[in-house]
């Protein structure tokens, strides 16, 4: 088993919460996580049609049987169970009863929302991080390609086969639960049009005309890719410094392995020179920036900023001093690269910031800005 950075906040939410929720994409490692952290505790999934039925139909006899705790995996197919469990923990104050997992944002957190508020610790676990799956030796294109859910470094899978699969399975099934798309052929077009728009401006107009549905229609499928983990927007920065922003987001795919599947990418060799790999580049980093949040349980604090004569930095770590980080796939140093943070500090007042690129070395320049190898980006995030 790889050895997931998050076990740390899970074993401490464990020790304040009576409930642990752990939520995040399919196959991203939250049942091999919890039933390694939490070994002596039952473990139920709800993915089995007949434990399923049982606990529907007859909450308080399925619960009577683990009274004492358990895992609950894909807790979000058994809405039901939540205000029955809420009876049990309220009658009982040791902490980390019961380890819930699931993997659909939207259904776990409305129904914990309204039985479990102020019992429950959250944890998001996305897939693997680059730090977490330690292979310095293979080459960018190898990690964009392969991404980075946990069965295809477990297993001796073949990538393209796997994540068609992925597709196929867990995309499509888990739509079906949160809304009933009639057209899951329109559908999958407008999935890997999206694909091809990662690092862009969300433009739903555009999207619309192009797949041939409505607004509305685009706005409700996001909402879908969003709460099933597939993608997430990353918001503009508002401080605006006397300029006027571009206001829309950016779109994200969790996944880069899963953009080059969406995209028909068949071999890592095919990225070398694709018209996607510096928008794959940046997907990654984006994602990297986020795993690197939650894994430690804090909030997304992410964002971009453009002004509206192009001025741009990739992304931004909100504080009270943000960090600033621009972000570009070559392996070969340019002093261009600091165009976006050289412009964002003379504005701001700031100093410093990083360039994250496809190499491998780490280098501070004399004006504090410094080159970071993708390799190493985690060990200067927070």
């Amino acid at each position: 088993m790889i050895k997931r950075t998050a076990s740390k906040e899970v074993l401490s939410l464990a020790k304040q919460y009576k409930i642990v929720a752990i939520i995040g994409p399919r196959q991203s490692g939250k049942t091999t996580l919890v039933k390694y952290l939490f070994p002596k505790k039952d473990y139920v999934n709800f993915e089995n049609p007949d434990i399923r039925l049982f606990a529907i139909q007859d909450p308080r006899g399925f619960l009577s049987a683990y009274t004492e705790g358990a895992i609950f995996d894909e807790i979000q197919r058994v809405p039901e169970l939540f205000s029955y469990l809420q009876q049990i923990v309220d009658d009982n104050n040791k902490a980390g009863q019961y380890i819930l997992t699931g993997s659909n944002n939207f259904l776990l957190q409305e129904s914990i929302s309204q039985s479990l508020a102020g019992r429950v610790g959250y944890l998001n676990l996305l897939p693997l991080s680059i730090e977490e799956i330690n292979k310095p030796a293979w080459n960018l294109n190898q990690l964009l390609f392969t991404g980075f859910y946990p069965s295809l470094y477990d297993t001796n899978v073949e990538v393209s086969k796997w994540y068609n699969n992925y597709i196929r399975t867990y995309i499509e099934r888990d739509i079906r639960l949160i809304k009933n798309i009639k057209n899951l052929l329109l559908f999958e077009k407008f999935v890997r049009l999206l694909a091809a728009r990662i690092g862009q401006l969300l433009n739903m107009s555009s999207l619309a005309t192009e797949v041939g549905v409505d607004v509305k229609t685009i706005q409700m499928w996001i909402g879908i890719l969003e709460t099933s983990f597939v993608v997430f927007r990353l918001p503009p920065y508002y401080k605006n410094f006397n300029k006027r922003l571009v206001k829309m987001p950016k779109i994200y795919f969790y996944d880069t392995g899963l953009v080059a599947a969406l995209l028909n990418i068949e071999i890592y060799k095919d990225l070398q020179y694709h018209y996607l790999k510096g928008p794959l580049f940046e997907n990654m980093i984006v994602s990297e920036s986020l795993k690197k949040r939650y894994n430690s349980n804090k909030i997304n604090n992410l964002f971009f900023w453009r002004d509206n004569t192009g001025n741009e930095v990739d992304l931004i770590f909100e504080s009270t001093h943000p960090t600033i980080i621009e972000i570009k796939s070559g392996e070969t140093l340019s002093e261009n690269y600091f165009k976006g943070l050289k412009y964002w500090n003379k504005i701001s007042g700031s100093t410093g910031g990083y360039v994250v690129y496809g190499g491998k070395q780490n280098l501070k320049r004399s004006d504090g800005m410094q080159w970071v190898s993708y390799l190493d980006y985690h060990k200067f995030i927070s």
